[in-house]
């Protein structure tokens, strides 16, 4: 049996979702453009969207079908970097009353805005969400289309919050341990290096810019928690 040396695409696809923000949604049935929308994604993979009065979606009725664009990206260096695009279709509905609160404070840690909290006194702005029946997903060289069901049924990386914020220092503080690492690994140079994904199954670095390299370095074995991802984080740093 081959060892796992990267998640599973549903794992992937949710673990970026829970990263993503959504830019655009369409409306089917419509001649309508794809129109700009804020909000964001709930624990269960859902877009949620924030529909000011007056956006086509605002007046729309019950359940129109539509497709969300989700962007997730990395800052490299004050670059925006996209990770992945997804295009998730299905059904808009209200979010339930017993639940817009919660939908509104986990849509504000990452989109903060006034209108969050009008629409929770109803009249004005609306939070819908989105029943998903399918994801397209576009991830660099990988691409395909995940069922509601295999998406919704899955979950993000375990650890996805915590090899984030390693992740972060590791660009901010040690990129060129991590390039003295790759180049020992790999013997030779590896210019402009970035880590890229850190997850339980291992560690992605991107090596440069306008056309950048992706290289995945699995862990020996999938680590279960915190402290062992840092260890094999720390195992490869000191690569010599």
């Amino acid at each position: 049996m081959q060892p796992v040396t990267a998640p599973p695409i549903p794992e992937r696809v949710r673990t970026l979702a829970a990263t993503a923000l959504p830019t655009h949604v369409s409306l089917a049935g419509t001649d309508l453009p794809a129109i700009p929308v804020r909000g964001g994604v709930d624990d269960a993979g859902r877009p949620v969207l924030l529909v000011l009065p007056g956006d086509p979606l605002h007046g729309a009725p019950d359940e129109p079908v539509v497709t969300v664009d989700l962007t997730a990206s990395r800052s490299l260096g004050g670059v925006e970097a996209s990770r992945g695009l997804l295009k998730v279709q299905g059904w808009a509905q209200a979010v339930p009353e017993a639940e817009a609160r919660r939908a509104a404070v986990a849509i504000a840690e990452r989109c903060p805005d006034e209108a969050l909290f009008e629409a929770l006194e109803g009249g004005g702005p609306r939070l819908l969400r989105v029943d998903v029946g399918q994801v397209i997903y576009l991830t660099g060289p990988e691409s395909g289309v995940l069922d509601g069901d295999e998406y919704l049924g899955a979950h993000p990386d375990p650890l996805m919050n915590v090899a984030e914020r390693m992740l972060d220092h590791i660009n901010g503080a040690h990129r060129q341990q991590l390039e003295r690492a790759l180049t020992s690994l790999l013997d030779g140079p590896v210019p402009d290096v970035w880590l890229w994904e850190l997850d339980r199954f291992g560690a992605t670095v991107r090596s440069g810019i306008d056309d950048p390299t992706l290289i995945r370095l699995p862990w020996p074995v999938p680590v279960g928690d915190a402290e062992s991802l840092e260890h094999a984080l720390r195992c490869l740093l000191c690569h010599r």
